[in-house]
């Protein structure tokens, strides 16, 4: 089985194909957010970060990324005939990971280290070798649906 992670942004969003049975990222990485529509036809499961605000205000970016959110949602249920994306809250993530709604994006990725191992080097792989930047984000959505939905 395969998840496809996606964390959104305005114009381009971070993905991971994670393998659940090889416990580890298939293919990642940055793209423009119309290229990620096209990826949308193969996976079993597409998880995808969801945009709240706890109080605070937001602005333009997070409708943006909103609307993209909602895109690439329409697509997939159109694409697997009515079979529904995993909308993903940040704050659940945090939760899962580190127990703790504070949590920083440095405390997940250390988990996530923890877990699976350092990235390695380019003469050293290891499984998340290649993780950089907000596709550690994609990381911590698949291996949370792997491990809350998926049993």
């Amino acid at each position: 089985m395969s998840i496809l992670a996606i964390d959104p942004g305005q114009t381009q969003s971070a993905w991971v194909w994670w393998d659940e049975v090889l416990q580890r990222p298939m293919q990642m990485g940055i793209r423009d957010n119309n290229e990620i529509l096209g990826f949308l036809h193969s996976p079993e499961i597409v998880a995808i970060e969801m945009v709240a605000s706890y109080g605070m205000p937001v602005g333009k970016e997070v409708f943006e990324t909103g609307f993209w959110i909602g895109r690439f949602y329409q697509k997939f249920y159109s694409l697997r005939q009515g079979a529904l994306p995993i909308l993903v809250y940040r704050k659940d993530i945090k939760l899962h990971f580190c127990n703790s709604i504070r949590a920083k994006d440095s405390n997940i990725r250390q988990v996530l280290i923890d877990r699976y191992g350092k990235p390695g080097t380019k003469k050293n792989k290891g499984i998340l070798y290649g993780v950089k930047k907000d596709i550690w984000s994609a990381v911590a959505i698949a291996v949370y649906v792997q491990d809350t939905m998926r049993g």
